[in-house]
């Protein structure tokens, strides 16, 4: 039929009309598809970078000594009571301050370490077994006290190699030795500890 006078000559016809409808129905499932592959795609790349460290921001680290348990003990525990302080010439550009003695046993010190910029608190401990020949086992263990916290910079590996190496303790120590991984300390292989 026809166009009459004054009708347009676009008209277009139902079949043309559902076609028009039907294909920018599928053009926009497809990209209602694509948004949500690359968002998915997004989220799991995210969680395998984080899951393969802990599942909330701690850190745990073996060491050997070559000296009997008590001297090591003392050693942090010093080295705890001596970064109590909070000033900026103690800290410096780290966080080597702010550190608090809690509690002691025979085989256990505790205490916790403040940041001193956020100010947030992290739980620090050391259990102590004797090993062969007068060394000692010391297992470090430093965790954040923000329920929230998955990520840290390393800043729980830090708390704890800090009071050692403050303590002096793997110096001229031919038993010395550190393990520890991502998997067990959070973003321990990318830690500064110069900054944290």
């Amino acid at each position: 039929m026809a166009p009459t006078k004054g009708e347009s000559k676009s008209l277009l016809t139902n079949k043309e009309i559902e076609h028009q409808r039907t294909c920018c129905s599928r053009k926009m499932v497809i990209l209602s598809v694509s948004v949500l592959a690359i968002a998915l795609s997004a989220i799991t790349l995210s969680f395998v970078s984080v899951s393969s460290y802990p599942l909330h921001a701690s850190c745990r680290v073996d060491w050997t000594f070559g000296k009997p348990c008590d001297e090591v003990q003392t050693a942090l525990v010093n080295q705890m009571q001596k970064w109590n302080m909070d000033t900026q010439d103690l800290c410096g550009t780290g966080q080597k301050c702010l550190y608090q003695y809690l509690t002691s046993s025979p085989t256990k010190i505790t205490g916790t370490h403040t940041t001193p910029v956020k100010r947030y608190v992290d739980d620090v401990s050391f259990t102590f077994a004797p090993g062969q020949d007068k060394s000692c086992k010391v297992q470090g263990f430093s965790t954040s006290q923000t329920w929230y916290a998955i990520l840290d910079y390393g800043t729980n590996y830090c708390n704890i190699k800090n009071l050692v190496e403050g303590a002096k303790l793997g110096i001229n120590d031919s038993k010395y030795n550190e393990n520890t991984s991502d998997s067990v300390c959070t973003q321990y292989s990318s830690a500064n500890c110069e900054v944290y």
